[in-house]
């Protein structure tokens, strides 16, 4: 992935946000994955040491409100905003390319995830039609086989869906519920 600040780009920009208003720590990463529309989001050990950076040079002062530090730009902080107003217009366009760039490598690697899906898709239909039998081959209902293939498609399914990059905590915590509950309904069989 491309940089998303040059050198001394996101200092100016913690300083130009900073000259808005105090900030909690949260609120500034915040900011930033919106200004990013959400293809950057900085890590707190990306902003808060530069946060405590500022804070030495005397630009920013921090004062705690419990769990939450808020920090707030002091007179030399205005002042330094205030002397690189031509610096931020350059940040601003530059900030745009970077988003414009991620968005590119969005779209770009999207576009060759999909035709990853597409290719392992067709690869799939090709192994069922290969592993396809006729209809008059299908084994009764409640054989060995059937049960078999139930199971194994259980299986895979359950996998598939786990192991899948989108995949959310919560589906994948709702498919281990149901494999489990299903367990326990077999136990009670015995």
């Amino acid at each position: 992935m491309s940089p998303v600040f040059a050198h001394g780009q996101l200092r100016l920009y913690l300083l130009a946000l900073l000259s808005e208003g105090p900030h909690h720590g949260y609120e500034v990463m915040r900011d930033l994955e919106q200004r990013f529309n959400g293809l950057y989001t900085p890590s707190a050990g990306t902003v808060y040491p530069r946060l405590a950076k500022l804070e030495e040079e005397g630009l920013v002062e921090r004062t705690d409100d419990g769990r939450k530090a808020t920090y707030t730009l002091t007179d030399a902080g205005r002042a330094e905003v205030a002397a690189r107003q031509d610096d931020l217009g350059d940040l601003k366009a530059d900030l745009d390319r970077s988003v414009s760039q991620l968005a590119d490598e969005v779209r770009s690697r999207v576009r060759g995830e999909a035709a990853d899906l597409r290719a392992e898709l067709k690869a799939a239909a090709q192994e069922a039609r290969r592993a396809a039998r006729p209809v008059s081959s299908v084994p009764p209902r409640g054989s060995h086989e059937e049960f078999e293939r139930a199971i194994n498609q259980l299986r895979a399914t359950s996998r598939s869906l786990v192991r899948a990059k989108k995949t959310t905590e919560a589906v994948r915590d709702e498919v281990l519920r149901i494999v489990q509950e299903a367990q326990r309904q077999v136990d009670r069989l015995r």
